[in-house]
């Protein structure tokens, strides 16, 4: 009965990235048997999957066709993971990062989100745990549809003000004082209008996790801060005396708005 219900499982999955068009996602890993096996086996779950092993490849790689997702293996020779994801978070602010740690090294992980990183997988990880990480940020990073001309307005305004920044929520994008705007990682997206819309309310680290990732709570998963953290250095005048984006000691966090 299990292997049926693992059967299913793998099948239901496939069945929801194919519906996605055949998303495309790169895979950077320097060892070449890791790189055949990832390539096969997403390559049957309905993705078209492209693989390189360091960074030369990876920009020449996007120089052709930029992916939707990348699975970046940290433990590259010359760039590490942690230095192409931080140059893929700069110039490609949109694109989903997949991490892929070392099992015990929770430094890594902790690295590896403070670089933009939209979640991580560890080695050795479940194939199915994998696909459904991918699944999830696919879905995150998906771009929704334009609205047709009969379609209803929405109730929702466009912009947020938050602090010294404003929230473009169309746009995905904070926009300064001066008019300058600043893309967000999906992950930072994600959590601040999250907060937007239930603002002036305590919310815990659990839910915030569970709601923007889609996965299991861990007491040891500290992603939720490292993003709160990027998003007062960007909203904050002062990120050390945070006004907006407060700490409720022993909960979570909660967004100030008038």
């Amino acid at each position: 009965m299990r292997s049926i219900h693992r059967h299913n499982y793998d099948e239901q999955l496939c069945h929801d990235l194919v519906s996605i068009e055949k998303p495309y996602l790169l895979v950077v890993e320097d060892e070449a048997t890791q790189r055949q096996i990832l390539t096969e086996y997403l390559s049957r779950q309905g993705l078209r999957v492209a693989a390189v092993s360091n960074g030369a490849l990876m920009r020449e790689a996007l120089a052709a066709e930029i992916p939707r997702v990348v699975l970046l293996d940290i433990g590259l020779p010359g760039e590490d993971g942690f230095v192409l994801a931080r140059w893929l978070r700069e110039h490609y602010p949109r694109l989903g990062i997949i991490m892929v740690t070392a099992a015990a090294d929770s430094v890594d992980r902790i690295v590896g989100l403070e670089t933009g990183a939209d979640d991580y997988v560890t080695k050795p990880f479940d194939a199915r745990e994998l696909l459904a990480r991918i699944k999830s940020v696919l879905r995150r990073t998906a771009v929704p549809e334009p609205a047709s001309a009969s379609a209803p307005v929405p109730l929702e305004p466009a912009m947020v003000r938050l602090g010294r920044c404003s929230l473009d929520l169309q746009r995905r994008q904070l926009v300064g004082p001066d008019g300058t705007s600043e893309a967000l990682t999906t992950t930072e997206f994600d959590l601040l209008a999250l907060l937007c819309k239930h603002p002036n309310r305590p919310l815990t680290r659990e839910w915030l996790l569970e709601t923007t990732s889609q996965r299991e709570y861990d007491s040891s998963d500290r992603s939720i801060d490292l993003r709160v953290t990027r998003l007062r250095r960007k909203i904050e005048v002062n990120p050390e005396n945070p006004q907006f984006l407060r700490t409720v000691r022993g909960l979570g966090y909660m967004l100030v708005l008038e």
